[in-house]
């Protein structure tokens, strides 16, 4: 087998990341940096993000160096747009094609264009050495996306169809909104996660608003914003509250998805399918739904650029 690899990279809402594998289909590095968010804000302006992405690269570019001496890029891979669709749009992919254009032209190799929701369902079903070879669903909950997919796979990178999720905020701007009124650090998720399984248990239920695969949180937020304001002593147990609600939520919408489709299989990926509190729960009331869920390692359900790297190894591979 010729030496050699494929370099991925991904520039997101919040983190800048990059990725390489080699034709043999290992990963051999991955890095990733967060973009900064003053203690108090709830984001990033787009301008602000792509700012940072663009600071960031060349930081990432100095730890590939070692790497990419002992295997030659082959090819360039980057997540270019949100979703794989035609009118996906949003400006922090320009950071990651830009620079991937540029690498892949100096080095005369070819680049390959993904979407960011197609380098997390690559990346998830990876981590768990699953590969369906039929339609199955996905739910991509993160910071601005919370989405039920219809997924039917294609040789290299997946048909998405959104059939459910969030009518109004996503489960992550939900719970990073509550976190930083809680005074915890963005993006909060797994602050909010460590604080709530500090509590065993908690009385408090926040009512659930869920209508054929679709959720609404806006009213949840406004009831716990208004308690942390009253009395912000119970942090833990609003914590816990939360994240069993955005379970209970998820598994609703789920459940009519799966039945609307006559579908069991579920991938559970983004940065919010990485929450203990919200996996236990849907985990522990899998077998009375008839539901079978897969869930991403951790470590790659956040945003990263291992997905990208793998599909454009795929890409590479399948060329004549």
């Amino acid at each position: 087998m010729i030496k050699g690899c494929i370099l991925g990279l991904d520039t997101s809402n919040y983190t800048t990341s990059a990725a390489i594998v080699d034709l043999e289909g290992s990963l051999i590095y991955q890095e990733r940096i967060l973009l900064d968010v003053k203690i108090g804000e709830r984001g990033l302006r787009q301008s602000d993000a792509l700012f940072q992405h663009v600071k960031n690269m060349p930081s990432l570019f100095k730890e590939l160096k070692a790497h990419y001496k002992i295997y030659p890029i082959h090819g360039v891979s980057f997540s270019s747009k949100p979703r794989p669709v035609e009118d996906s749009y949003m400006p922090v992919f320009l950071a990651g094609t830009s620079y991937g254009e540029t690498i892949a032209s100096l080095l005369g190799v070819p680049c390959y264009r993904t979407s960011h929701q197609e380098n997390h369902l690559e990346a998830a079903l990876w981590s768990i050495q699953i590969n369906f070879n039929r339609p199955f669903l996905a739910v991509h909950i993160s910071g601005g996306t919370t989405e039920i997919l219809y997924v039917q796979p294609r040789p290299v990178g997946y048909d998405t169809l959104i059939v459910g999720g969030t009518a109004d905020i996503s489960a992550g701007q939900l719970i990073d909104r509550i976190g930083v009124a809680m005074g915890l650090p963005f993006p909060a998720g797994r602050h909010m996660d460590a604080a709530a399984l500090l509590k065993e248990g908690t009385s408090l239920q926040l009512p659930v608003s869920v209508k054929n695969g679709w959720i609404n949180f806006s009213g949840v937020e406004t009831k716990v914003l208004r308690m942390i304001g009253e009395q912000q002593e119970y942090n833990d147990s609003y914590a816990k509250a939360l994240l069993v609600c955005v379970a209970r939520s998820l598994e609703k919408a789920i459940a009519h998805c799966c039945k609307q489709y006559n579908l069991q299989d579920v991938l559970m990926m983004g940065g919010v399918a990485s929450s203990q509190v919200v996996k236990k729960f849907l985990i522990e009331n899998q077998n009375e739904k008839k539901i079978r869920y897969y869930f991403g390692k951790p470590e790659y359900c956040t945003d990263h650029a291992v997905g990208t790297a793998f599909l454009g190894l795929k890409k590479y591979l399948a060329q004549p």
